[in-house]
């Protein structure tokens, strides 16, 4: 199951509504066949969390651990980059990699601070941005959406 993409089936989506609202009452706990309760750790409740409503909205669910090496092929995709997009980043050294054999191997954790740090990047232009078009006076006459702040 490690590794493999999980989507819900239609068949279990009452299910998976039922799940979402029960959880969404706190912290559940497991019930072994004996009878015996034994209440989820937080962490393991936050990914259940997590995942229901990932599932819940329709999208698809791989778990990899953390230490998961992953071929550059399986990267790209991650990253919804080309392949030889890819290789560039990890030759240029912005991304760790280690060689086996041939091969490109790619540390999960090193893939997303990658992507934690370009999202970051892209945050904070686009943000500079923004208030660059506000000082100009782009946004004259456009109302706040609603629920948002001007800050």
């Amino acid at each position: 199951m490690l590794g493999s993409t999980i989507t819900m089936p239609p068949s279990e989506e009452e299910q998976i509504q039922e799940l979402h609202r029960v959880l969404q009452l706190g912290a559940p706990a497991l019930f072994g066949s004996d009878g015996e309760r034994l209440d989820l750790p937080e962490s393991v409740y936050q990914i259940l969390k997590d995942v229901v409503r990932n599932m819940r909205a329709g999208r698809a669910i791989t778990i990899i651990p953390e230490k998961q090496q992953l071929t550059t092929q399986s990267a790209a995709n991650l990253l919804g980059f080309s392949r030889p997009h890819l290789i560039k980043l990890l030759e240029a050294g912005v991304i760790p990699f280690q060689r086996v054999g041939q091969h490109r191997r790619i540390l999960l954790k090193d893939l997303v601070a990658f992507q934690k740090k370009r999202d970051a990047e892209r945050r904070t232009a686009l943000n500079k941005l923004a208030q660059k078009e506000f000082e100009a006076g782009a946004y004259e006459g456009t109302g706040i959406p609603e629920g948002e702040s001007d800050e």
